[in-house]
């Protein structure tokens, strides 16, 4: 299995002055210091590709260690295409998550344990800016965008591909449109029939995306909390 994490981005909504995920969470441990080293723990994770954009020489010399995807794009592209340019390299089982997530990591257990593609789900009310979900009659994703109608939660930014996916899912991010996220094209083969994606619920785990300052202020305080 690889890994991939989304670090392109801008991150205006935070309004930090450097990429979104090397945003401190205690001291020198950003969110993605943190992802690093819970991915890096995992023996069937062979590589960690990170697909960078916005200021990407900071990133990129901090863990020099990991392997880089540029997306020289990342103004005016969304997570489908950063998504995709990683993919292009890779041929195996895929977890890939957004750069912005904080998550314990006894969620990867959750996740990688099913021998299929899986994708990160609560079970909320969820806002208009969060990407909501709900399931066809046989407990699989249908519907996965920020648009769903009567959501049964929401999607978390974690997610897993299986290789046996992967060449549709590829496909699929090719024919979005660029500004598009991830999801649609994830939805777009769901709804066809071309992809069973099994909703995998975080029940009592912790993870949350930080898109603003509460989100921010939330993983902070749990980190500093939790038993370590």
């Amino acid at each position: 299995m690889e890994a991939v994490i989304l670090a392109a981005g801008m991150g205006t909504r935070l309004g930090s002055l450097v990429p979104k995920p090397l945003t401190s969470i205690q001291n020198e441990k950003t969110v993605l210091y943190l992802q690093v080293e819970k991915l890096l723990k995992r023996k069937e994770i062979h590589n960690i590709f990170v697909v960078v954009g916005y200021k990407k020489e900071i990133i990129m010399e901090l863990f020099p260690d990991l392997l880089f995807v540029y997306n020289s794009a990342y103004a005016r592209t969304n997570t489908a295409k950063s998504l995709l340019a990683a993919l292009q390299k890779i041929e195996d089982d895929v977890i890939w998550l957004n750069g912005d997530v904080y998550f314990d990591s006894e969620i990867l257990n959750l996740m990688l344990e099913p021998q299929e593609s899986t994708c990160l789900v609560n079970l909320s009310e969820c806002n208009a800016e969060e990407v909501k979900y709900n399931l066809t009659s046989d407990g699989y994703i249908k519907y996965i965008s920020k648009n769903v109608e009567s959501p049964m939660g929401e999607a978390l930014g974690i997610n897993v591909i299986n290789k046996n996916d992967l060449e549709n899912f590829r496909d699929e991010l090719a024919t979005v449109h660029e500004g598009e996220y991830f999801e649609k094209a994830l939805e777009n083969l769901t709804l066809a029939g071309k992809l069973k994606l099994k909703p995998i619920d975080v029940g009592n785990y912790f993870c949350r995306e930080i898109d603003f300052e509460e989100d921010l202020h939330a993983v902070q305080k749990y980190h500093r909390n939790r038993k370590h």
